[in-house]
Order: structure tokens, then C-alpha cells, then sequence
């Protein structure tokens, strides 16, 4: 079994190739993927295969993906680009006959309304068009989204356009997991809904006051104004939108999903109360 994950050098893709390590893949049959390969030293470390690759460039691809029989498409970080960069992951998994590609896609990716929801959908539309055997990982919010900001939600309290709606993130750590979980095994199923005990933005106030005994409470604002005060913090205005739109999709409970990722674990993933406890 030859497995190559893409993005290694990213947060995610790296905890994957550790997650099918401690699984007990051997590294040899781990091929890591990334732009900067001096970032993959680490990885090489471990006796693992390390190939540079970018998804602007399709010869890169078809190169790092040779011989691969499964290959972990970890989605790309430039939104507005990943159409045309997916297509050439694609593309290239086709060509160089990988047997399976497992992909991580959003929440609801086939109905959401989401922004961001959009590029996924049309990558999971190119995987099932190329005829290549694919499992999507539809992944909701990062649980570390929230637990970044600890310190701003201690000084000025948690702000948002969501609603009571709520979110089922899950740290990363607990996805990579379940990703090595879907390279390492050969049954299962297209789609997997992935993502944590759901909460509310309310929630995750009085967790963070409970937690630190500081008082903080959440305000919930209209998304426009959500956005202007995103941009306000420092953040560009298209990113400041794609935020507000995701707090709009909370709302609606796009980002809200059951009970998947405890299944592929075999446990209970980490709760909110776990990681704002791990990140103090």
C-alpha cells in the first residue's frame, strides 16, 4: 500500500501522515506532498518519501503521485483558486492511476449555501465525473477556529452572526484521525459527515468564562455588521465575508452534523471544554 497525502506541509496534511504512523503504516508507504519539501525534512526524517508538488502545476502532480495506489487530496488553502487547482489534482490522480482518492470536503457540501461550500461541491463533482473511487470527509469548523482566540474573546467577548444556530467543530488532531482511519481500512462508505458535540456561540462563551472566570458573553450581529467589524479587527473584506457567511451558515445549521467521526474514532471526539482546557 503506497498512500500520498498532499498539503503535508499544512497543518492538517501533517497530522494525517502522523495519524497513519501511529496507525502503523509504515513510513516507507507514505509519500508526503507539498510545495516546500524543505518543510517535509521532518516527514523524510521518519524514513517516509518526500515529493514536491503544487497544484498550479500538473506535471508536479502526475510526478508526486506515481505509483501511488491511494491518494489523500487534502483541499487547497486559496480560496477563489480551487477550482482550476482541483481540476489538476484530478486530473492527475487519473492519470496516474491511483485507486482511491479520499478528499476533505465541508459540511454538507451537496446542499450547503455556504461560500465557501461552493468549490467543494464542484471538486466532489470532478472526483465523481473522473470515475476515480473517492470518499469525501465532509468536515465542519476547526475547534482551534475559537480556541486561537481565546485572549480577544477574554478582552472584548465573543462576537458572531450565528445565532443560536449551532456548529459541530472538532479539533484537528480528531480529523486527521479519522482520515488515517479511512486510508487504513477498505470498508466504507462515499460520504462521512465529520465533526463534533454541537454548540452554540452562547456556549461557547460561558464555556470560555467558566473556564477562565472572566466574564464573556456573545453578541450577535447582522452579518454585514459582523463584517465590518472583522475588517475593523484587521481581517481583509473578502475574508471578513467568507466569515460572516459562514456564521450565517451556522445559523441555518449547515455546519451541524451527527455522530460520524465518534463512529470512525471509536470514541467520543474532543468536546469544546477539552480544547479551550488544552489552548489555556
Amino acid at each position: 500500500m503506497s498512500i500520498a497525502v498532499t498539503g503535508a506541509t499544512g497543518q492538517l496534511g501533517r497530522l494525517i501522515v502522523t495519524a497513519l504512523l501511529d496507525r502503523g503504516v509504515p513510513a516507507g508507504e507514505i509519500v508526503a506532498v507539498g510545495r516546500d519539501t524543505d518543510r517535509l525534512a521532518d516527514l523524510a526524517g521518519h524514513g517516509g518519501a518526500t515529493r514536491q508538488a503544487d497544484y498550479d502545476d500538473p506535471d508536479s502532480l502526475r510526478a508526486a503521485f506515481a505509483g501511488a495506489q491511494k491518494l489523500m487530496f487534502v483541499s487547497g488553502s486559496e480560496v477563489g483558486r480551487r477550482r482550476p487547482q482541483h481540476a489538476n489534482v484530478v486530473t492527475a490522480a487519473r492519470e496516474a492511476g491511483v485507486g482511491l482518492v479520499v478528499y476533505t470536503s465541508i459540511a454538507h457540501a451537496d446542499t450547503s449555501g455556504l461560500l465557501l461550500a461552493a468549490e467543494h461541491r464542484d471538486t466532489e463533482q470532478l472526483l465523481h465525473d473522473s470515475g476515480l473511487p473517492s470518499v469525501f470527509l465532509r468536515n465542519s469548523w476547526y475547534l482551534e477556529n475559537y480556541t486561537g482566540q481565546l485572549d480577544a474573546y477574554r478582552e472584548h467577548g465573543v462576537t458572531g452572526a450565528a445565532g443560536d444556530g449551532r456548529v459541530s467543530a472538532a479539533t484537528r488532531a480528531d480529523l486527521a484521525e479519522a482520515a488515517a482511519v479511512v486510508l487504513t481500512r477498505d470498508d466504507h462508505t462515499p460520504v462521512y459527515e465529520l465533526g463534533g458535540a454541537p454548540f452554540t456561540l452562547t456556549e461557547l462563551a460561558a464555556e470560555v468564562s467558566r473556564q477562565t472566570g472572566v466574564p464573556v458573553g456573545y453578541t450577535d450581529l447582522p452579518a454585514d455588521r459582523f463584517t465590518e467589524v472583522l475588517v475593523a479587527a484587521g481581517l481583509p473584506e473578502g475574508y471578513a465575508a467568507v466569515l460572516a457567511d459562514a456564521d450565517q451558515g451556522i445559523a441555518r445549521g449547515e455546519l451541524e452534523v451527527g455522530d460520524d467521526l465518534a463512529k470512525l474514532l471509536g470514541r467520543e471526539p474532543t468536546t469544546l471544554a477539552e480544547a479551550i482546557r488544552a489552548a489555556l
